[in-house]
């Protein structure tokens, strides 16, 4: 089998990239032949690849936005597009084309209900979940220097417990809900420090304000937050998300949530939110905690901008509300973040589980075998 893979290649820091490019090595490993090409920059590079290349099939990562390269592309020189889709809240157009594909991957099964409720036919759709490396996600033990340095880069104190959320912005990973938690549970577990880890952006930087704006408001102490805006390479990940005891994810918007299951292969557990990608990888009360929804961001119309494809149009109206994204029960988001704080043997068994869990569902290898054997079945490749 011969594949073209589009997706953001070279390999970078990116969430996106980082998955494409298990993906090469995981179909590499398999004994396919993988041509990795970027979606959407270098133009002439990816137009030679598909006027030239003799491929069974295009894969390729990306939105439904991104249909015009990573599907009609590879249909306007007689290639089979094979999409891998994430959502972000909504669809809002290309719904025939994407809908007419004999085969289309999602992220998650949340993914591929948002695609259908948006009008897309989701018949031959199938799920293929994002995998890791469990060579470089791994637990390591707690007294290793390598781990007690990364803490005191931090501040955090021996006698603290660390919680850790990773994002682009972490604002969109839930961290107004968990401060709003963390004030409820302060006056009885007072020994955290809560570590965000953004990127360098004006973006997040405007959201850190607004973090401490409500520490304050909810009066906690502000040197209890670390805000860390460095790019952290992939190989340094595991060794910050092995020094969390937990990592908290109760995401807005979420189409996988691929650092929470490197965090589960690190034995860190988890706590995230009952909706979305998270529904697929966490295990309540067995590899970290789910909370339920505490609040649905439905809206009744949306803007369009260009790169959505639709000329003309400024504004789409729904004809019953949209549900764009979700905020996570504070309550019990306090509660189970008190019970992981407070309970040392809790902790440790449902970060053995959530390793092992990681381990037998998500490796990356194990995941492109998948992906091959939907692959021969679907469109009959040898």
């Amino acid at each position: 089998m011969k594949i073209l893979l589009l997706y953001e290649y070279p390999v970078n820091l990116g969430s996106m990239s980082m998955q494409g490019d298990l993906l090469r090595r995981g179909l590499m490993e398999h004994g396919v032949e993988v041509i990795p090409c970027h979606y959407e920059h270098r133009v002439n590079e990816r137009e030679w690849f598909l006027k030239t290349a003799k491929v069974d099939a295009v894969l390729g990562i990306g939105w439904w936005v991104d249909t015009p390269t990573i599907i009609k592309a590879p249909q306007r020189y007689g290639h089979m597009p094979v999409p891998w889709l994430l959502a972000d809240g909504w669809v809002a157009n290309y719904h025939d084309v994407i809908g007419s594909l004999p085969l289309v991957f999602t992220t998650s099964s949340w993914v591929k209900e948002t695609y259908a409720r948006d009008g897309v036919d989701t018949k031959n759709f199938e799920v293929l979940h994002v995998g890791f490396d469990p060579n470089l996600f791994r637990p390591i033990p707690r007294s290793h220097q390598t781990i007690t340095e990364v803490r005191r880069m931090f501040g955090v104190r021996d006698e603290e417990k660390m919680i850790l959320t990773v994002g682009g912005d972490v604002t969109s990973k839930g961290a107004q809900e968990m401060i709003r938690a963390l004030a409820k549970i302060d006056a009885t577990y007072p020994h955290w420090k809560y570590v965000c880890k953004s990127t360098n952006s004006d973006c997040a930087r405007e959201h850190h304000e607004e973090e401490l704006a409500l520490m304050t408001e909810m009066g906690l102490d502000t040197k209890k937050m670390v805000y860390v805006e460095d790019d952290f390479s992939h190989d340094f990940m595991p060794y910050l998300l092995n020094t969390a005891d937990i990592y908290a994810a109760p995401s807005r918007l979420e189409g996988f949530g691929m650092i929470q299951v490197e965090a589960m292969a690190c034995g860190t557990p988890v706590v995230s939110i009952d909706a979305m990608g998270p529904r697929d990888t966490i295990r309540h009360g067995e590899t970290g905690f789910l909370a339920k929804v505490g609040e649905m961001i439905d809206l009744t119309e949306e803007w369009v901008t260009d790169e959505m494809g639709l000329k003309g149009v400024e504004k789409i109206y729904f004809d019953k509300p949209k549900t764009f994204a979700y905020r996570a029960d504070i309550d019990e988001l306090a509660d189970y973040t008190l019970r992981l704080l407070t309970d040392d043997v809790l902790r440790k068994k449902l970060g053995q589980a959530a390793a092992e869990h990681a381990k037998q569902n998500f490796n990356y290898h194990h995941l492109a075998g998948r992906c091959i054997k939907i692959l021969q079945e679907r469109l009959h490749l040898n």
